[in-house]
């Protein structure tokens, strides 16, 4: 599981990085706001670690933003600012967590674990994309009231692509939440989308999974249409 940290102070955010990295996480590291939001678009992540004071964009407007640009990805924040405001403002901005600093790092690995658990639930239910629905609990697809059969690879592929509707995965990022890995090639992630593609938008005058040329690929519906 890949763990993003926005926290610009090194030695806070290397001191975190070598203990997730103890607990079995791969962590990426953005020194400030606009980097975390730019990692962030380009990457899916189980959980992202979000300091409020942050130079060029501050941790609240990255929460906000992140969340206008529907990325649901669990966010603890982080930070020396405790005050009950200070968290109320956090949370409402969309956080999902608060660990004030300095913490016990035992407690924030519990945290984060907390997250992820409580994303794996909430993820269980019906995502809606047009006329696409995938039920995430029992892994049935239907386009237009019609079962489409899928393989196990095809359907984690499918679901990582509406769980992050309208955003463009990167084959690298595919590789990483579909294959579990970075060893395999890209050419790989281009068959298995052709061949998504042709159960899921064969047959459809509206086309569901889009290319963009250079960066990867996107489940998105019609223009003006909102799932």
């Amino acid at each position: 599981m890949r763990i993003l940290v926005i926290e610009d102070e090194a030695p806070i955010a290397a001191v975190i990085r070598r203990g997730l990295e103890r607990a079995g996480y791969t962590v990426d590291v953005a020194t400030d706001g606009a980097m975390g939001l730019e990692r962030a678009a380009e990457q899916v992540y189980g959980v992202i670690l979000l300091d409020l004071m942050l130079p060029r964009v501050d941790g609240w407007t990255v929460c906000e933003t992140l969340r206008a640009r529907r990325i649901s990805t669990p966010i603890l924040m982080l930070t020396a600012r405790d005050a009950v405001p200070d968290r109320v403002k956090g949370l409402e901005a969309g956080a999902d967590d608060y660990l004030p600093k300095p913490f016990d790092f035992t407690e924030l690995v519990a945290r984060v674990r907390a997250l992820l658990r409580r994303d794996k639930l909430h993820k269980t239910r019906v995502i809606r994309v047009a006329d696409l629905e995938i039920d995430t609990d029992s892994a049935r697809v239907t386009r237009a009231g019609e079962e489409v059969r899928l393989t196990r690879r095809e359907y984690t592929l499918l679901e990582a692509l509406a769980a992050n509707e309208g955003r463009v995965l990167s084959r690298e990022a595919i590789q990483e939440r579909v294959w579990m890995d970075s060893e395999s090639f890209s050419n790989t992630v281009d068959v298995h989308v052709g061949l998504l593609r042709k159960k899921i938008d064969a047959g459809h005058a509206v086309k569901l999974i889009h290319t963009v040329h250079g960066v990867g690929y996107s489940l998105r519906p019609p223009d003006g249409e909102r799932s």
